[in-house]
């Protein structure tokens, strides 16, 4: 009687607990070692067990890191609706702090058990040790520190590190033209403020950033929002023709690549028609670059400013999401407004403390950076599909969504009918915490989708509250 060999029985025996969820897709599977050990097998048929489930599709080899279950192919999802073309009216924006702080009031105010509301990510991602020793070592070198003022622009080192890893993004520039902020929104506050006065109209992402929106009615400028889509960005056209309709725009904020909440990274030809669009019309260009280190590609995505020729982009990013979320550290190079940026940064806030400056300038400046960039963008990328193939599963027909190539977040389009606001509260009150659409724009087009977090593992728990959530959603179709 034939008998299947005994690298195969072993191969059939994992793919059984890959199949059943025992071992779920981003898991490590157990070592050569440990099979080794486990199954009284030599080395050649540990590893002819591997190779074989690899082949399969269902493993795969991470260089000195060993196998992991793959993600599998997502059921299938239509992607998320591309936008529809119409220009509201700047004087609309009104009240958009206020809603927004309600929702964020709301959702701190409640017992959540599960909080998938945030573009943010657990603190395992990131390298807290070395950054704990790097930030020791500096201390030692620098026992005076906190006895001692910080230079305008921020530690000479950390802005050196900085305008040396932009290269990468093709973009050319001098330590003396990077000022230290306190995140990329302190970044945003300075680039707007720099260009545009209250009541000018900023042209905006539509669906984009609450925040921004929140930072512009802070500074009193109107939001002019644009059509953006999941797949290519901010819609050109529809730029072009807010800049025919209204008098003046003082200035355009995009987020080029993996745009929040979309996801969207814009083609090259896209980025350099924006830029040279706005050079023509001397409207101001900002730029915030805050995701392009999640990409999961590890070829750097470039920057809106390798196409700048006249400094009229501004170039906002920040550590907070790929690095140290505890650190706040961002940075501008505010091109011919760079002067401006300064005194203004010298009078809201001062330069940042240095410590946390020397900490990450240690670490970005040693190769122990780029392992933890391909660490991170490899964990992402398995939370995200791991997400995404929930929902695929087991949110109701109808439900659309686009899967980016990088990113915190998923823009989950719900089936017709249901409301984001709705959902939201009952969310709540089953313990889950997500971020509704209609904070991502003025308008209510939006109250048909969610933004969940996909920063954190796909545990047991978490997978129990999204079926939760789906079930709300389900109910409010």
């Amino acid at each position: 009687m034939h008998t299947e060999p005994l690298y195969r029985q072993l191969a059939s025996h994992y793919l059984h607990a890959i199949q059943a969820g025992t071992l779920r897709p981003g898991e490590r599977m157990p070592s050569v070692r440990v099979l080794m050990q486990r199954h009284d097998v030599s080395l050649s048929t540990a590893l002819q067990v591997c190779r074989h489930l690899e082949s399969r599709g269902v493993l795969e080899a991470r260089p000195r890191s060993g196998y992991f279950v793959r993600p599998q192919a997502r059921a299938g999802l239509a992607p998320a609706s591309e936008p529809v073309a119409a220009l509201p009216d700047p004087a609309r924006y009104v009240g958009i702090h206020q809603r927004v702080s309600d929702i964020v009031a709301r959702g701190q105010a409640a017992t959540v058990h599960t909080n998938l509301s945030g573009a943010s990510g657990a603190p395992g991602l990131y390298p807290t040790e070395p950054l704990k020793n790097a930030a020791i070592r500096a201390l030692r070198q620098h026992p005076d520190l906190f006895g001692q003022g910080v230079p305008t622009l921020g530690v000479p080192e950390f802005r050196a590190v900085i305008a040396k890893r932009a290269l990468a993004a093709r973009m050319n520039l001098s330590a003396d033209e990077v000022l230290i902020t306190q995140g990329c929104i302190e970044a945003l506050n300075l680039a707007l403020r720099a260009v545009a006065q209250p009541g000018d109209v900023i042209a905006v992402e539509s669906p984009g950033f609450y925040g921004l929106l929140q930072v512009l009615e802070s500074l009193g400028m109107r939001a002019l929002e644009i059509p953006t889509s999941p797949q290519t960005g901010i819609s050109l056209e529809a730029l072009e023709l807010a800049a025919q309709t209204y008098d003046r725009i003082a200035g355009v904020v995009v987020v080029p690549n993996l745009q929040n909440p979309l996801g969207a990274v814009m083609p090259e030809a896209h980025k350099e028609r924006l830029v040279r669009w706005c050079a023509a019309q001397g409207i101001a260009l900002i730029e915030d670059d805050t995701y392009s280190g999640t990409h999961n590609d590890e070829a750097p995505l470039s920057a809106l400013k390798s196409w700048d020729r006249d400094g009229g982009v501004i170039h906002c990013a920040s550590l907070h999401k790929t690095l140290a979320p505890g650190m706040r550290l961002g940075w501008i190079s505010a091109g011919r407004w760079h002067a401006r940026v300064e005194m203004l940064k010298f009078t809201q806030s001062r330069p940042n403390e240095a410590l946390s400056q020397l900490a990450v300038a240690d670490f970005m400046a040693s190769g122990a950076y780029d392992r933890h960039l391909r660490r991170l963008r490899v964990m992402l990328r398995d939370q995200r599909e791991q997400l995404a193939e929930a929902i695929a599963t087991c949110f109701p027909a109808g439900t659309r969504l686009s899967v980016p190539n990088g990113g915190l977040g998923l823009w989950i389009e719900m089936p017709q009918g249901c409301s984001s606001a709705t959902v939201f509260d009952a969310a709540l009150r089953e313990g889950i915490r997500i971020a509704p659409g209609l904070m991502f724009s003025n308008s209510n087009r939006f109250d048909g989708f969610i933004r969940l977090s996909c920063g954190f593992p796909y545990t047991r728990a978490l997978d129990q509250a999204l079926r939760r959530l789906a079930d709300v959603v389900r109910r409010a179709g």
